[in-house]
């Protein structure tokens, strides 16, 4: 178990109190040795028939110390914070989040020896909550997904709280230049494949940080891959890329992780080439039939991902333009085995599994169970 930098409470006196700069700077360096002792998410190969001459490859973030994607981003926020002087050494920390967020939070505050509160829907996926509080954090649960927004900040206004407000800084917070992002690591990773160069790259949108990132990289690189966002239904991004409007409002999504009832500050549309509304049940049969066809059991998100994907493969393939396609294992699926990989939960839905299994079937290929 990591060590707190904060001395536990009752320890008694000891020696004169540390200078809050070198506690930053101790900070900094836990965090990033964090990231130093980890390799690499891995690339995986998707099996699709060769003849195809497209080939699909699934960016592995289940495997961060987390579980999932936002370990990333939490990294991120941490060493924003700390090197805006935001947070110090009797910080109490608080997020609005739908889970995933809150839990890699929860894990680097534990690691620094600081409080953090998580402001999260009741209907977030038990094994998330309780992640958020066996790393240490403490639960604010609200009923409705869009008051997570008002009450973490309400809470990051008191006195010593600072707000990580992950929806507004998500996309500024990651250096898109490279520094080891996630684009960085496509790339790096892609570089001995038979296409380097991806045609295609498919992410989903949750604060917008990862396709902003993503799609800045790519400009400042000048290669000519594309961006495409996977977007669940009842999400609001699809249509503000579409009309250009920020304004718009939705329901908001049932796929965990992606999708939201507004626009985010950190959706950036202009670094997007095209935007895929993927319906519910699309996702959770895509996320079945990547674990029936690969043993990866992931979740909804990347179902979402994958739909998208395979679409763009089947497109290029087609038009008879070989290439490659880059999606990403957003999360641990053992996270939903109550929820998504519930038949029940489905049913109780209105999911209809057995007709989106029937859309996508085609779009796998031949590979087999």
């Amino acid at each position: 178990m990591d060590r707190p930098l904060s001395p536990p409470q009752g320890a008694g006196p000891g020696p004169a109190p540390e200078d809050p700069r070198d506690w930053v700077h101790r900070a900094v360096r836990t965090v990033e040795a964090d990231a130093n002792r980890s390799a690499d998410t891995h690339l995986r190969v998707f099996p699709l028939p060769a003849s195809w001459g497209v080939q699909l490859y699934l960016k592995d973030e289940s495997v961060h110390p987390t579980g999932s994607l936002k370990h990333r981003l939490a990294r991120s926020l941490f060493l924003f914070g700390l090197a805006n002087g935001a947070i110090g050494p009797d910080t109490t920390l608080v997020e609005a989040s739908s889970g995933s967020t809150a839990v890699s939070e929860a894990y680097f505050a534990r690691m620094l020896g600081l409080e953090f509160v998580a402001v999260v829907p009741r209907q977030t996926a038990a094994v998330k909550l309780d992640l958020i509080t066996r790393y240490g954090g403490r639960l604010h649960l609200v009923d409705r997904p869009g008051d997570v927004y008002a009450a973490a900040e309400d809470l990051g206004s008191r006195e010593g709280w600072y707000y990580f407000d992950q929806f507004s800084t998500a996309s500024t917070v990651t250096d898109w230049r490279g520094n080891n992002n996630i684009a960085c690591s496509i790339f790096e990773q892609m570089a001995m494949e038979p296409h380097p160069e991806p045609e295609w790259i498919v992410v989903g949108a949750g604060t917008g940080g990862t396709s902003a990132t993503i799609g800045r990289y790519c400009r400042y690189q000048q290669h000519a891959t594309r961006l495409a966002v996977a977007d669940p239904e009842g999400s609001v991004f699809a249509e503000a890329w579409r009309t250009g409007s920020r304004t718009v409002t939705g329901p908001g999504s049932r796929i965990e992780g992606i999708g939201r009832p507004r626009v985010e500050p950190s959706f950036v549309p202009s670094v997007i080439d095209e935007v895929f509304t993927v319906p519910d049940a699309e996702s959770v049969a895509a996320m079945r039939m990547l674990f029936e066809r690969t043993g990866i059991r992931a979740g909804a998100s990347t179902g979402t991902n994958l739909s998208t994907a395979l679409r763009l493969v089947d497109r290029m393939r087609r038009d008879g333009r070989p290439g490659s396609v880059v999606t990403l294992i957003c999360d641990d699926g053992n996270r939903y085995l109550d929820t998504y990989y519930s038949d029940a939960w489905a049913e109780g839905r209105g999911l209809d599994l057995d007709g989106a299994r029937a859309v996508l079937a085609p779009l796998f290929g031949d590979v087999g169970p």
